[in-house]
């Protein structure tokens, strides 16, 4: 190395003065050029790093990468490409910012998960004697760690809906949320948390008995209030929540104050769930309290929850992202409709198109289609192209929509292209790959700018509160005619909690469940059955 070094010196001392001076300058310049790189580049990712934390405005217009805080930085990004990439497919930043309170109760629940979740320690002491019929159990010391089971049951948009009702309730208790993975969990989303795993053991004491709990289950919260053999002072090992369509009266008291004294004893809670039961929390004057905290703008629980938790595998988001970029990316504006048939003989109905129609062209979502010879095309100028993106089990919905803007020209100039991913036909839980496109299509009606949606469907619940949108709720119809009006617009991104409980607790006993708080009323879509959050009063 001397040796070179001595040669490179000789031969930079025979050069001339000229070329000794130009060679020092580009050296320099390389040199200085470098030094304001690297400056920039630390300055950049201060600003970034300054950006994530503060909520920047302008970071957010770039990409939100951590959702406002939302997230967690260090996970593989390459196991979850969705994890942090999922903003980018919105074309607006979010207007629901998570509350700084919210981030930080999510980054302790992290913590608490990793210390009590599977194979850790805590859980190996607290599943120990679960399976024993041993009544004193919960009076055993377990430790520190109180759990809650999710059982998944019904289809997609409920499980979806559900399990983030339970984990906001695990929030709120300080419990840890173990998912049961005997379905498809697994291959349509990401585990949430860093370092740990939310997937119940295969091993888990109970694990074959909690498909058979209902709510004749001796163990059953309802059941056990009806015999009265649960108090204080007796407390069970373990207790299966029934917070479905048929629960009794009795079950739905797991709302109320003096109920959750009682459970909360309680080391382990089994759920079964069909209806997302977020607003009927609000009802216990401990947990609001909590919540205002929580979600200072309420309709946006489950916005921030669902970006927070559901992360789709990477070959979902394969679906997501190759079906956007051929079909929506380009459009000038995007509408989602769907739809979803509660009948017996469910398909294609004429009344159900005519609804549709009528909603989409009442509301300017839609032009009127005309003869041509009235069309407002202008060759000269660039017309603007509105991609509809339509979903339903049926594919004849999305045909004629297809071939009405096919065939005549619109009355506003515009090009209307339409679109449906799939069209199934029967609904096929637990089928693997149905289930996956059930969930690419949540997340492409969420990417669109204006949405309509079916009353009472989980599935179009989730799709526009996950993209924080307020939809356009299509009415069921009663009979084979088209409601008229055929729609209403909601005033919140909040999904209906259907068949929640009709009354108060304690001082509200007898007054009807939309009236005890100002913010949670009755869903629009729904004739004064159901509860959902509102900011708007």
């Amino acid at each position: 190395m001397y040796h070179i070094l001595q040669i490179s010196g000789d031969v930079f001392r025979s050069l001339g003065l000229k070329m000794k001076i130009l060679i020092t300058l580009i050296f320099s310049g390389l040199l200085i050029g470098s030094v304001i790189l690297l400056s920039f580049s630390n300055n950049f990712n201060d600003q970034l790093l300054d950006a994530t934390l503060n909520g920047s405005s302008e970071f957010e217009t770039l990409h939100d990468k951590f959702l406002g805080g939302l997230l967690k930085p260090g996970f593989n990004e390459g196991s979850c490409l969705s994890r942090y990439t999922q903003s980018l497919l919105y074309r607006k930043p979010s207007p629901y910012k998570p509350s700084p309170y919210l981030v930080s109760k999510l980054r302790r629940y992290e913590k608490l998960h990793k210390r009590c979740g599977p194979n850790t320690k805590a859980y190996k002491k607290a599943t120990k004697n679960l399976g024993l019929d041993d009544e004193n159990y919960a009076n055993v010391s377990i430790g520190k760690c109180r759990y809650i089971v999710w059982v998944a049951v019904y289809g997609l948009g409920n499980r979806i809906l559900t399990l983030a009702s339970v984990f906001l309730y695990a929030l709120l208790t300080e419990r840890v949320v173990l998912v049961d993975q005997s379905k498809d969990i697994s291959d349509l989303f990401c585990e949430p948390f860093p370092g740990t795993s939310w997937l119940l053991p295969r091993d888990f004491p109970l694990m074959k008995q909690i498909d058979g709990y209902d709510k004749k289950y001796s163990r059953c919260y309802g059941t056990m209030l009806n015999n009265h053999a649960i108090s204080t002072n007796s407390t069970p090992r373990h207790l299966y929540l029934h917070i479905l369509h048929d629960s009794r009266d009795e079950d739905k008291m797991f709302f109320c104050t003096k109920d959750q004294d009682m459970i909360d004893k309680v080391p382990w809670l089994i759920v079964k769930a069909n209806v997302y039961f977020v607003p009927s929390l609000w009802f216990n004057p401990n947990f609001q309290t909590e919540l205002m905290k929580l979600f200072p703008q309420k309709e946006a629980v489950f916005h921030h929850l669902a970006r927070y938790l559901y992360h789709p595998t990477n070959q979902v988001w394969g679906m997501i992202t190759r079906y956007h970029n051929a079909h929506l990316a380009r459009a000038d504006e995007r509408l989602g409709i769907q739809i979803r048939v509660f009948s017996d003989k469910a398909g294609y109905f004429q009344h159900v198109m005519d609804q549709i129609l009528s909603c989409t062209q009442r509301e300017k979502l839609l032009p009127q289609v005309v003869a041509q010879e009235e069309s407002k095309l202008n060759i000269s100028q660039r017309q603007k192209l509105k991609a509809v993106l339509v979903t339903s089990l049926y594919p004849e919905y999305a045909d004629h929509l297809k071939n009405m803007y096919w065939e005549q020209p619109s009355s506003t100039g515009e090009l209307i292209e339409v679109y449906q991913p799939s069209g199934e036909r029967f609904q096929q839980t637990d089928n693997k790959l149905h289930d996956q496109k059930a969930l690419a299509e949540m997340y492409l009606l969420s990417l669109t700018d204006n949405i309509v949606t079916s009353a009472r469907s989980t599935f179009g619940y989730v799709a526009h509160s996950l993209g924080g949108l307020k939809p356009w709720l299509l009415y069921q119809p009663n009979d084979i005619t088209a409601p008229d009006p055929p729609c209403v617009r909601s005033t919140s991104i909040d999904p209906c909690h259907l068949t929640p409980p009709s009354h108060g607790c304690d001082a509200e006993w007898g007054t009807d469940s939309g009236k005890v708080v100002p913010f949670v009323k009755h869903c629009e879509d729904r004739d004064n059955d159901g509860l959902k959050l509102f900011d708007e009063l």
